[in-house]
């Protein structure tokens, strides 16, 4: 029974957070949770909270009060690199890619494969024939197509590199993948590429936040949608209950979520 109820848990939680820049309160008391293989859309309109909230579910800044949960255990991120060792992998909107390099080096940027033996721990060579043969399965399983792995990403097309960070988030991610606006200044080819690099993301059995200011991606993609406002939760909704519409007016304060008569999922 223990483990069903586990089970069933959010893989990660944030209770009643705060965050404070002197007068400015960028988070109000922000309740958050992220359910097993779900893809969470995170919406708002800009200083609604959204940049804060994600940064603080991922190290990136600490919380003045609150706690934040991984798998039900309360933890405290350090920074960046603590959360991406607790398997959390955040794909941020500059992508964070490596122009000059290849697509491998860049899957394994900061995380390069070192041969066997004295070559790899005294003369620190890397191992490129396994960090490209990764690299060819990573992109395989994801069932996203690119050029020969050997190319440069600065050759790449933008659609091409968003799917670069994203396949390198799958490939280290142990619990979760974060994604900063994945689809922005992409045409509507490249955006239909990164969409189902997310599905595909998910059927693995990877939970998915999706922070994103495109509602028909949101609609297109989304289980759930968490909505922003002033810093502080407005509500959460389900695609399957509340219009594009709905959305939008709770997310401008036109409209509240008890005023529609329906039941969120």
């Amino acid at each position: 029974m223990a483990e069903t109820a586990s089970s069933s848990a959010p893989i990660l939680e944030a209770r009643d957070i705060i965050k404070r820049y002197g007068h400015v309160v960028a988070l109000d008391g922000v309740d958050f949770e992220l359910r097993r293989g779900e893809i969470l859309a995170v919406v708002g309109d800009n200083g609604a909270g959204k940049s804060s909230l994600i940064k603080a579910l991922t190290g990136a800044l600490k919380p003045d009060s609150g706690e934040i949960l991984l798998d039900g255990q309360p933890v405290q991120f350090k920074g960046p690199l603590d959360a991406r060792y607790r398997g959390i992998e955040t794909v941020y909107q500059d992508l964070a890619v490596a122009p000059a390099l290849d697509i491998a080096s860049n899957l394994f940027l900061g995380r390069e494969l070192r041969m066997p033996g004295i070559f790899g721990s005294v003369f620190r060579r890397l191992d490129k024939r396994r960090m490209r043969e990764e690299a060819r399965k990573a992109m395989a399983e994801l069932k996203f197509r690119l050029p020969s792995i050997y190319n440069a990403v600065e050759n790449l097309s933008g659609g091409q590199r968003q799917g670069v960070a994203v396949a390198r988030a799958a490939l280290f991610a142990k619990k979760l993948v974060i994604m900063d606006e994945p689809t922005a200044a992409l045409g509507v080819r490249e955006t239909g590429q990164v969409l189902e690099l997310i599905r595909t993301i998910r059927e693995r059995g990877l939970p998915v936040v999706l922070i994103s200011h495109n509602m028909p991606n949101v609609f297109e993609l989304a289980d759930r949608i968490h909505i922003m406002r002033l810093g502080k939760r407005a509500a959460v909704v389900s695609p399957k209950t509340h219009s594009m519409a709905d959305v939008v007016a709770i997310m401008t304060g036109a409209a509240k979520v008890e005023d529609f008569s329906k039941t969120a999922g």
